[in-house]
């Protein structure tokens, strides 16, 4: 997958009253200098770590709100970082990975990773993905202290056995919840809020990845067929999401 790797341009959205904390570790010193760089740019503060077991004591003396892994690291990887996290926490995790390994991800998100983004990268997809688990996780807090949603937030959206809730990042069919990353949530709201319409994998591809980021026709094709899979595990009869060969894809009407 060819993914620019740029400084965004600035385009901050309002942070919080208090400064958005990011643990980074990736044993890549050039990845660490830039990526830093550009999340101290969007307001973020961010701590570094080319080692794991490094990181995971500084996060035992100073929490954070968002961890960004690599997963192949010497010693301590990413997958083992994650382990030990989510026995003690439930912070947001993203994975950055130079392999495009399907094995890996749903090993991942079977330990807790909230998302995957595969070097390299655009920082500004990087950011954006940030965003949208940091919103998700004051959502989440809000509904556990009783808390109305805030002004302005999105609905829930309903459609026949389907229930995705952006708000919460919550998604579920028949009653049973499926858990997606942050890209194959996004993927899925754009197909369900019109069901029968066709999305192409351009318009599809502008949606999860920004206009000024190339990807390929296969990676739309690879988060539709995991997203398949994915409702398939909770319901075997799924069939909702249907492909159009040579225009794209669609949520079908009941």
């Amino acid at each position: 997958m060819a993914l620019s790797v740029s400084v965004p341009h600035s385009r901050t959205m309002p942070m919080p009253t208090s400064q958005r904390s990011i643990v980074l570790v990736d044993d890549d010193r050039n990845i660490l200098a830039s990526v830093s760089l550009a999340l101290e740019a969007e307001g973020f503060k961010v701590r570094s770590f080319t080692d794991g077991a490094e990181a995971l004591r500084a996060l035992a003396a100073e929490p954070a709100d968002l961890a960004i892994l690599d997963i192949k690291m010497p010693r301590m990887d990413g997958m083992q970082v994650l382990e030990r996290l989510r026995a003690s926490s439930a912070m947001p995790v993203i994975f950055l990975t130079s392999k495009d390994d399907e094995v890996d991800e749903v090993m991942g998100l079977r330990l807790g990773a909230d998302d995957y983004i595969t070097k390299p990268f655009s920082q500004r997809l990087l950011i954006e993905r940030i965003r949208a688990l940091l919103r998700r996780q004051e959502a989440n807090r809000a509904a556990a202290a009783g808390q109305s949603p805030a002004v302005g937030t999105e609905p829930a959206l309903v459609r026949g056995d389907l229930s995705v809730d952006p708000e919460r990042h919550l998604c579920t069919w028949k009653g049973l919840p499926v858990v997606l990353t942050v890209t194959e949530f996004m993927l899925l709201k754009a197909l369900a809020q019109r069901p029968g319409l066709v999305k192409s994998r351009d318009q599809l591809m502008d949606l999860a990845y920004g206009e000024s980021i190339y990807v390929d026709d296969r990676t739309i094709d690879s988060h539709v067929k995991r997203l398949r899979k994915k409702f398939k595990a909770v319901d075997p009869e799924f069939s909702q999401i249907e492909t159009l060969y040579g225009l794209g894809y669609r949520f079908k009407e009941k």
